[in-house]
């Protein structure tokens, strides 16, 4: 009752799109476990943000700096809940703020993280960021760049994530300059990757991947590559948004080669599959619903799709709300559920991206993540909403 009593004191004065006020009271959040037991029956990894340093006395569009006590510490809290680490991905504003030289820092820290965590699971993005687009001439720079990248992180005992290359994207004339880069860095790769394809809507620099505008097309060559190269292919993380086109892509496959669904719309109808296919999961959505993907997943786990599908139903209005169109603005919801439930004490983002979703846009985040128990103490989650919407001009 006292538990009760405290949330229901905390109503919070939230904007509406006709400029009106509401006043909000938040409810109670399911109680999610802080830790998971047991084992899940799909490979889940949370792609995981970071947490900007907002004390820096660098410019953060320019040279961002982070906390790495609290970036770190938000890894354990992942695998404490029996989820994989992505790291150094666009969660993490890999490419958009986050360059080469601190995303291998993030790695190498996060490698050696794990190590030292009981059955934590974490796989690396190796891409081509670190190349100036305009003096890319050819497949041979990217494949060099790709070549560094991976040699640096398996240096360390990183595995891969084969992240889309912007330059790859720029400089291939066709499909055959995407097979031929990727069979050649995948045959020096230590041990099977998992080839991310990240759609246009998460990075306009994209569009076009696989050498062709037609998603049809664009497919038939990546799945080509993929089955060409299945001996080095742990799995294809599908980021497009599209759940008819990764559930026609998974029969596709060749055996052993796992589907990674990145679709942050339709996780849960594609993480349960059916009766012959699933996939498995990559998903920046995990990151901000983490209690409760792993809740979900251990229910899938012992057989009871229905709990299953009751505690991620509430969560996928939620995620649509934040990957919204301009779809990557996404990470700015993704911090800001980690700053509502107190993982960082302050609302700021790697290249000033905290910026980049208006004021209504985060006061309905604030109510989608309440409906789907997602803020874990609703007193503090509001008083950190008030302070933010202070500064928006919203009066508490």
């Amino acid at each position: 009752m006292n538990k009760l009593l405290r949330s229901l004191s905390t109503p919070i004065r939230l904007p509406r799109p006709d400029r009106s006020i509401e006043l909000y009271q938040p409810g109670e959040p399911r109680d999610f476990p802080r830790r998971t037991e047991g084992s899940f029956n799909r490979i889940a990894f949370a792609a995981a943000h970071v947490v900007a340093d907002p004390l820096s006395s660098g410019d953060p569009w320019i040279h961002a700096e982070l906390d790495w006590e609290k970036t770190l510490a938000y890894r354990e809290y992942l695998w404490d809940l029996g989820l994989g680490v992505a790291e150094a991905m666009d969660t993490a504003q890999r490419g958009m703020g986050l360059d080469w030289a601190r995303s291998l820092e993030l790695i190498s820290r996060s490698v050696s993280a794990a190590r030292a965590h009981k059955d934590a699971l974490v796989f690396c993005g190796a891409g081509t960021d670190h190349l100036a687009l305009d003096a890319v001439k050819g497949r041979d720079d990217v494949i060099r760049a790709y070549e560094e990248q991976v040699a640096a992180i398996e240096a360390i005992g990183g595995r891969i994530i084969l992240m889309a290359s912007r330059a790859l994207a720029r400089v291939a004339k066709g499909a055959e300059d995407y097979a031929s880069v990727y069979g050649h860095v995948l045959r020096q790769t230590r041990q099977p990757v998992i080839i991310h394809w990240l759609g246009d809507m998460f990075d306009p620099a994209l569009a076009g991947y696989w050498g062709s505008a037609d998603l049809d097309e664009a497919t038939e060559t990546a799945l080509a590559i993929i089955n060409a190269n299945a001996a080095k292919v742990d799995g294809v993380k599908i980021s497009l948004l599209d759940k008819e086109r990764e559930i026609a892509m998974r029969p596709h496959l060749a055996k052993g080669v796992r589907m990674y669904t990145g679709d942050d719309f339709a996780y849960a109808e594609l993480i349960e599959g059916d009766a012959k296919f699933h996939s498995d999961a990559l998903l920046g959505i995990f990151d901000a619903i983490a209690p409760a993907a792993s809740a979900a997943l251990g229910q899938l786990a012992a057989g009871d799709k229905a709990a299953f599908n009751d505690i991620l139903a509430p969560t996928v209005a939620l995620s649509r709300h934040i990957f919204q169109s301009p779809t990557r603005f996404y990470k700015t919801g993704v911090v800001f559920m980690a700053y509502l439930n107190g993982h960082q004490d302050h609302f700021t983002l790697v290249g000033g991206q905290e910026s980049a979703r208006s004021t209504l846009h985060l006061a309905e985040l604030f109510r989608l993540a309440d409906r789907a128990g997602l803020l874990r103490d609703p007193a503090r989650a509001a008083a950190r909403m008030r302070s933010v919407l202070a500064t928006r001009g919203i009066e508490p």
